[in-house]
């Protein structure tokens, strides 16, 4: 008879690139840096809060003590949770080592998926995009993949909200231009989840601000972090750096310098309001020196999200990651390489929330094909982490003893029950050449496009209540824009 004790059934293939120490030391160096350095906010209210919370503020220079970082660190949220839009369900338990998938925002151009052309995103293509997010299994999440251009660009994101809300029911984070249309948006957003209260109990939304590197908080991003802290509702803070170019060469450096900016963010939303849900983020890469450009491509961008996943795993702070995208122009091997390894080490390192799914060409454009090719990475990336389950029934001695050698497994009733934990494809080739070529000897490339055109043209999300649609039209008809200053 075996007997079995204190065994773990399922090790999950996760991974660290950081130690505790190590995340430490990152800490520390950028806990150092907040107070002997500094950031600079461009905003008065948000000088007063942190004047007032007990910060050095010499001008627009603010300097926090240790003791009010450490503070308002525990004073952060340790998970968030996301919900439904229509239901209310509690969808998404952003914390943890849970990992969340969803497109990235504000690209200038998309790839029309019936003409190939490369064109300006319009409210047309960010309702097309967002009724293919709805459809795919494994994304989790909306944002706009795309800056909505055929309005005026200042009160283009509640365009791109309102095409959100009306063609999908799950979570969505919203990039606004200025706290005027975060102000819309959230309004919007309280008329779908019946108050505001209601709004903040069941949180659908998640804002997203980011700061200037290196070490400036614009009065956009600041207000916007306040607003969010106000209202209650979960707010992203996350620095776009590069090294070499506006952080340091070195990937240590490159972290102090991001971690500064986020954590510093996390200070002022939690002297705004303790409590106040708040997620670090962070996109991390390097200046390519031959080109120039912010490489969503490159290794080390894998590299530091992952190292910065750790790092939040020591805090215990909610993470926004980055995944899936490319630095191609189209989609091709080098796409499929590159949004493979992102998609892959980010789901491993156990970052929450990971945004840019459909990034082609440095974010300059969103391409839907990479949004179907990466649904399917998701799903075998899912089943890595998902490990090998060791316990009695999948084990599977009396089916072994039961079918005997040379007998057969594919009658038993086992196999009916567990065939299916296996990845089933919805995309890749697994068919005989024969039958490859029989049904057009078609291209991965070829068949994701099909299936973007087939979903576009087919599938029906969750509709609005009327009354809902209606009033989320007034305001956007009604929206003004405001111009700097």
């Amino acid at each position: 008879m075996l007997v079995r004790s204190n065994i773990k059934a399922n090790q999950s293939t996760k991974m660290n690139v950081l130690t505790p120490d190590q995340c430490k030391e990152l800490v520390l160096a950028a806990e150092e840096a907040m107070w002997r350095t500094g950031t600079n906010f461009h905003d008065e209210e948000s000088l007063e809060i942190l004047k007032k919370a007990g910060c050095w503020v010499d001008g627009e220079r603010v300097r926090v003590p240790a003791h009010i970082f450490e503070r308002a660190l525990k004073t952060c949220q340790k998970h968030i949770v996301l919900c439904n839009s229509r239901t209310g369900a509690r969808e998404l338990f952003v914390g943890g080592h849970n990992s969340y998938f969803g497109s990235g925002p504000c690209t200038p151009f998309t790839r029309h998926p019936f003409t190939g052309e490369r064109h300006r995103a319009t409210r047309q293509s960010v309702g097309w995009a967002t009724k293919l997010l709805d459809a795919l299994p494994n994304i989790d999440y909306a944002m706009s993949l795309g800056i909505v251009q055929d309005v005026p660009l200042l009160i283009s994101d509640r365009h791109e909200f309102e095409q959100q809300v009306l063609n999908t029911d799950k979570p969505i984070t919203t990039v606004c231009v200025d706290e005027f249309g975060q102000a819309d948006c959230i309004k919007m957003a309280e008329i779908i989840a019946g108050g505001e209260e209601e709004l903040r109990r069941n949180p659908f939304i998640c804002l997203y601000a980011e700061p200037i590197s290196p070490g400036v908080h614009c009065r956009e991003a600041a207000q916007k972090l306040v607003m969010g802290a106000k209202k209650g509702l979960p707010t992203i803070y996350t620095p776009c750096i590069m090294a070499g170019g506006t952080a340091p060469a070195t990937l240590a450096g490159v972290m102090v310098q991001g971690l500064t900016e986020s954590l510093s963010g996390m200070v002022l939303s939690q002297c705004t309001r303790e409590g106040a849900p708040f997620i670090m983020g962070g996109v991390y890469t390097i200046l390519d020196m031959a080109t120039t450009v912010f490489s969503y491509g490159a290794p080390e961008l894998s590299l530091l999200l992952a190292a910065l996943a750790d790092v939040a795993h020591y805090l215990e702070i909610p993470i926004f990651g980055t995944a899936g995208c490319t630095d191609s122009c189209i989609i091709d091997e080098q796409a499929g390489i590159e949004a493979a390894i992102s998609i892959a080490m980010t789901n491993m390192a156990g970052a929450n929330l990971n945004h840019d799914i459909g990034y082609a060409e440095q974010g300059a454009t969103s391409n839907l094909d990479l949004v179907v090719v990466a649904d399917e990475i998701l799903g075998m990336a899912r089943r890595l982490t998902n490990g090998i389950r060791v316990d009695e029934e999948s084990l599977a001695l009396d089916v072994i003893e039961n079918v005997g050698p040379g007998g057969k497994f594919g009658n038993e009733e086992h196999t009916a029950e567990h065939i299916e934990d296996n990845f089933v494809p919805r995309l890749v080739n697994r068919a005989a050449r024969e039958i490859w070529e029989k049904a057009g000897s078609k291209t991965l490339t070829q068949v994701a496009n099909e299936k973007v055109r087939d979903i576009i043209n087919h599938h029906e999300p969750d509709p609005l209540p009327k009354d809902s649609a209606a009033k989320i039209r007034d305001i956007v008809e009604n929206a003004v824009g405001h111009m700097p200053g």
